[in-house]
């Protein structure tokens, strides 16, 4: 080749490579990604304005179709600042504007009933559901996937117009969605082509929550004849609010700020919360702060305690200005049994119930090669399992169904699951594709061993149905996240208990589960959420002047602490369950629209308690929105906020924390302390009696808590209750185990 054109070839395609890098670099550069952009309140200047301000000059001069909107969202009620669609270097430069102040990227929030109303003593004749008129008045707002408002479970028989202060809007089409019971629906969607889609549920997940929260009466409602009965959720008669803040189960966090904002804004009375991200700092979290701002306007909020329990420090959303939600069991079961080759049987869960069932033994076999090993239920390897029933180890929260489709695929006739030892007890009834039956550990255990103890192993299948009364019930679920919170490890999380397992509730038929009978069995922290937002619905349209916080103390102080039998309310092990697994105990709506005394809290109690936690005047002015200067505010320890436990370690010597209740039952009224603590623990109430004169009278008193020399390493638990001769007041006390344990 001639050097010249060699010399020009080479040229050319060092150019050429020159610029497809610097394109390269160019389209990496302007990558946009979603942020929510944290910045000073304005001065008496428009909202968006200003925050539009923030704004970097090249990009708002930029045009064209392809370039997609800056500014996502400028949020006014529960959030200072707005949420931008920015690239890096547009980012950099908004960083030097005067008035910035933190900015958090955008990630995707987790989603964290027929028989559950007669389970919780609620009943159209008596008790709260009466005298609550059914929850009528209140508006729930609920933040999920959105709803199907063609559903049974949200007609508004029986329901008056939206209240007047209510300024919501609907965003369906004109006849097709909204009512007296879905007063309004919205949908947030950073994330979605079509912006403009209206808010119905393409997951399933938010149908579900709102008729567990608010659905009207449903008669005869079931699963393939399973849970049958009438369905109605806790406040069949209170209005819904839908944000749709999900998409096909995937929840920006700059879409769930945009749904808390108009929630407050619309002016909702009570906020169900079904999502969570796992611990952190206060002031680095836009949903505390958010949550903050929705309490400081009078809203309650409930929220799912999350799904990654049972391991200790694994609870979401444990703000102490939330209601944070454990999930629990209720004495329903829809059985699935396997009755072994030498006759032992052992009760398991399935929501897969054949007509005929029972009749026929099939070989049995486990795909390991040792027993100590977990199975192979994915491919099989060196396995046949044609025409057997296989025994698998459970995938956990999810994927379940799944291993019985490899089974299947496989020439499986059966499945059994079994859960880890970390599991324990709790079953899922699950919509299988063949016969399937999922049960305990220990009876997992049982059936391996009988598997190695002969060479010839049977099973068969049996499918008994709908069970009631089963025992234990209010049992905790494994996955349910527990205590002590990472974040403010000395105020009890989760706060309570509400039915989790196996709920069913009205659905949406979607591409992964397309499922066209109306309604469907799930389980979840999700599912406990909207139980306790339906009651706090109740409590306020029985006190409609209530606080947040006073809801919260009627919630948790007349909890249960036993199952059904008396005995105490177990974990997943079935050994007793600690309050950092169940919060106060099990909800009780009954007793809660009546609790006799409150512990309640002001804004200002918040402050004080948040400038104790060492975050600094900047961590509180974060959370607030707000300036604030600590030392001339004041700080509390944790034991001492107005909270309905204590949790103290009283190591170092005596403890001393205060308490103020306010009566909210007879005027006239004496309450006597009884304390209940393990032995080595000494607790003095002072004064031990209590009397009121009135309605809304506070008294105060002082809890001194010492282990009189002993070193209570393992911790302890015990509780203090106020006793009249109409209420029982009852707050727990948890001693943290010492560092050294």
């Amino acid at each position: 080749m001639n050097p010249s054109c060699l010399l020009s070839s080479i040229l050319f395609y060092s150019y050429a490579c020159s610029c497809f890098f610097n394109l390269f670099a160019f389209a990496s550069n302007i990558e946009r990604k979603n942020y929510i952009i944290h910045v000073q309140p304005p001065d008496n200047h428009d909202k968006e304005v200003y925050h539009r301000s923030f704004l970097p000059e090249y990009i708002t001069q930029e045009t064209g179709s392809q370039v997609p909107p800056q500014l996502i969202y400028s949020y006014s009620e529960v959030f200072s600042g707005f949420a931008a669609r920015l690239t890096e270097e547009e980012l950099n430069a908004m960083k030097k504007k005067e008035g910035f102040l933190h900015v958090y990227p955008d990630q995707y929030i987790p989603l964290a009933t027929t028989h559950s109303p007669d389970f919780l003593g609620l009943h159209t004749g008596t008790g709260s559901w009466p005298r609550s008129g059914l929850g009528r008045g209140v508006i729930i707002g609920m933040l999920d996937t959105g709803i199907l408002p063609s559903h049974a479970s949200f007609t508004d028989d029986g329901l008056p117009p939206p209240p007047k202060r209510w300024k919501g809007i609907c965003e369906f089409k004109t006849g097709t969605g909204c009512n007296n019971k879905i007063i309004g629906a919205r949908a947030f969607g950073s994330a979605l082509i079509n912006i403009s889609a209206p808010p119905l549920d393409d997951a399933g997940h938010g149908t579900h929550t709102a008729s567990t929260a608010a659905g009207n009466f449903v008669g005869d409602a079931s699963f393939n004849g399973n849970a049958n009965g009438t369905a109605a959720g806790m406040a069949p008669h209170a209005h819904l609010a839908i944000y749709k803040v999900c998409t096909r189960g995937r929840c920006s966090i700059v879409d769930v700020l945009a749904g808390l904002d108009a929630a407050v804004m619309d002016r909702v009375d009570v906020l169900s919360f079904s999502l969570g991200l796992s611990s952190g700092p206060f002031q680095y979290d836009p949903i505390a702060m958010a949550t903050f701002k929705a309490m400081e306007k009078g809203i309650f909020v409930s929220c799912a305690a999350g799904n990654t329990g049972p391991a200790p420090g694994s609870i979401s959303n444990e703000f102490p200005w939330v209601l944070t939600v454990a999930a629990g069991t209720m004495d329903r079961k829809i059985r699935a049994s396997v009755k072994l080759g030498n006759r032992k049987e052992f009760d398991g869960e399935s929501l897969f119930q054949p007509a005929n069932s029972g009749s026929i033994s099939y070989p049995l076999v486990y795909p390991a090669s040792n027993l100590s090993e977990n199975p192979d239920c994915e491919s099989f390897e060196g396995f046949d399992i044609n025409g057997k029933i296989v025994l698998c180890m459970s995938s956990g929260i999810s994927g379940r169904v799944d291993i019985g489709s490899s089974v299947l695929g496989f020439g499986g006739v059966g499945l059994i699951l079994m859960n880890s030892k970390s599991e324990g007890y709790t079953t899922f009834a699950d919509v299988h594709v063949l016969p399937a039956t999922h049960v305990s550990y220990n009876a997992g255990a049982a059936i391996l061993s009988y598997i190695n103890s002969t060479t010839n192993p049977t099973a068969t299948l049996v499918f008994k149905g709908t069970v009631m009364d089963a025992s234990p019930s209010r049992t905790i679920a494994f996955f349910s996240s527990r205590g002590p919170s990472k974040a403010t490890p000395g105020i009890l999380k989760p706060d309570i208990t509400g039915p989790g397992m196996n709920i069913l509730a009205a659905w949406a038929p979607t591409q992964m589960h397309p499922i066209e009978q109306g309604f469907n069995i799930v389980s979840g922290t999700s599912m406990a959420t909207p139980h306790l937002s339906g009651i706090a619905a109740l409590i306020k349209s029985v006190h409609p002047g209530w606080s947040p916080a006073a809801i919260k103390s009627a919630i948790m102080t007349t909890s249960d602490n036993t199952d059904r039998t008396g005995e105490p309310i177990k974990d997943e092990q079935y050994q007793k369950a600690s309050f950092f697994a169940m919060g106060t105990g099990h909800v009780n709506p009954s007793r809660a629209v009546d609790p006799g005394l409150v512990y309640d809290l002001k804004v200002s109690d918040y402050i004080s308690y948040l400038c104790g936690l060492g975050i600094g005047d900047d961590g509180v002015s974060a959370v607030l929105h707000r300036s604030v200067n600590c030392s001339v505010i004041g700080s509390i320890k944790e034991a001492e906020l107005n909270y309905p436990a204590i949790v103290i370690n009283p190591q170092s010597g005596p403890v001393k924390v205060n308490r103020t209740v306010t009566n909210v039952g007879l005027a006239k009224s004496r309450y006597v302390a009884v304390v209940d603590m393990p032995k080595g623990i000494k607790v003095i109430v002072q004064p031990r009696i209590l009397w009121f004169s009135e309605v809304n009278q506070k008294r105060s008193f002082a809890v001194t808590v010492s282990s009189g020399g002993n070193r209570v390493n393992g911790g302890g638990e015990g509780s203090l209750k106020w006793v009249s001769s109409s209420h029982v007041v009852k707050s727990p006390i948890v001693i943290v185990a010492s560092a050294s344990t």
